[in-house]
């Protein structure tokens, strides 16, 4: 054996060991979304399909959801790493299980305000939360501005209303028929849904929690506790690759959703267009999160949401704000100095 051969060989054999420790280095993340694949499911499809995860030594798979309640449950159970899902029922699951060990925690906040709103068709005349007394509204039980709605009639003394439930893709179907007055959702879900079924967007009623006196916050990316402390600095790439992720789709909504249709080939390419931009417009470019910063949140208004659905849930504890929340894996604020901003 030449030593010119020896050589070659040796370094050949480093190489393939160090391909083999990099690959052995990166890490499995399971990730939950709160939905279907929509518009808003871009801020995780893109940062998988621009590589920024893998980058980050993370080999991430994103799953569909049904429902925020689930993808709680889903990273409580082990079965997911990280997930997306409604700070309120997050909350509700803290504190109805206090004897649960592996409690998610939220780790960012993606939409710094509620998404839930009140919707209803003008012909009924309904224009004001105070004319929601005494109306039939519908949502599914689950649904997050259903079971906020106590908050949101408390700010606006709006009396006695009577709920009909349904399953999701029954409720805008409901109220477009007349079988409810009104109904409970996520804008940017249910308006366009209302929409999908030949009804006009100037031609229905739009209350948006937020513009009513309710400061929710709204969807955070939850992690499991034990990958918190097995593994802070993979949560900690998380978070820098989502962000990388997220000024790209607030920059380009229109190249994202190409990254969703891609994992469900038969969404509406413009309709979710619209969704997407819907979501960023009121959800994640707001007022509210450019004045606290992208993926934060704000000590005192975390607590008056503990007290408030602790209050509306009826929950079997007093929700503990300082351990639901966990800001410590964030990137830095300039790396969170992300949303454009707004358009004079």
């Amino acid at each position: 054996m030449s030593k010119r051969f020896f050589l070659k060989a040796t370094a050949a054999l480093a190489a393939f060991a160090a391909m083999g420790a990099a690959q052995a280095q990166t890490t499995p993340i399971k990730f939950q979304l709160d939905w279907r694949f929509e518009g808003p499911a871009a801020f995780f499809l893109t940062p998988v399909a621009k590589g920024y995860f893998k980058d980050a030594k993370l080999d991430v798979t994103v799953d569909a959801g049904n429902g925020s309640g689930g993808a709680v449950t889903r990273v409580a159970s082990g079965t997911y790493d990280i997930g997306f899902a409604d700070l309120a029922a997050l909350m509700e699951f803290h504190a109805n299980n206090p004897e649960v060990p592996n409690k998610p925690v939220a780790v960012m906040m993606v939409y710094n305000n509620t998404p839930a709103s009140v919707m209803a068709l003008k012909k009924t005349g309904i224009k004001t939360p105070a004319d929601l007394a005494g109306k039939k509204l519908g949502a599914p039980v689950f649904d997050a501005g259903r079971r906020a709605f106590p908050i949101f009639a408390k700010a606006n003394g709006i009396g006695n209303v009577a709920w009909t439930a349904m399953d999701p893709p029954l409720r805008e179907t409901m109220l477009v028929r007349g079988d409810v007055d009104a109904i409970t959702g996520f804008t940017f879900t249910s308006l366009l849904n209302i929409e999908a079924r030949g009804v006009k967007a100037e031609d229905v009623t739009v209350l948006q929690y937020p513009d009513y006196g309710v400061k929710l916050y709204g969807n955070a990316i939850i992690a499991s506790p034990k990958l918190l402390k097995e593994n802070p600095a993979a949560v900690k790439a998380f978070l820098l690759a989502f962000t990388k992720g997220a000024k790209d789709v607030i920059a380009d909504p229109a190249a994202a959703i190409n990254d969703v249709k891609a994992r469900d080939g038969i969404i509406n390419t413009e309709l979710e267009i619209r969704r997407l931009k819907l979501a960023i417009d009121t959800v994640i470019n707001s007022p509210d999160a450019r004045a606290e910063g992208f993926g934060q949140v704000k000590g005192p208004r975390l607590s008056l949401m503990a007290s408030q659905v602790s209050d509306a849930f009826n929950t079997k504890t007093r929700v503990n704000p300082e351990a639901i929340w966990n800001g410590s894996f964030l990137p830095t604020a300039k790396e969170l100095d992300i949303l454009p901003k707004p358009k004079k």
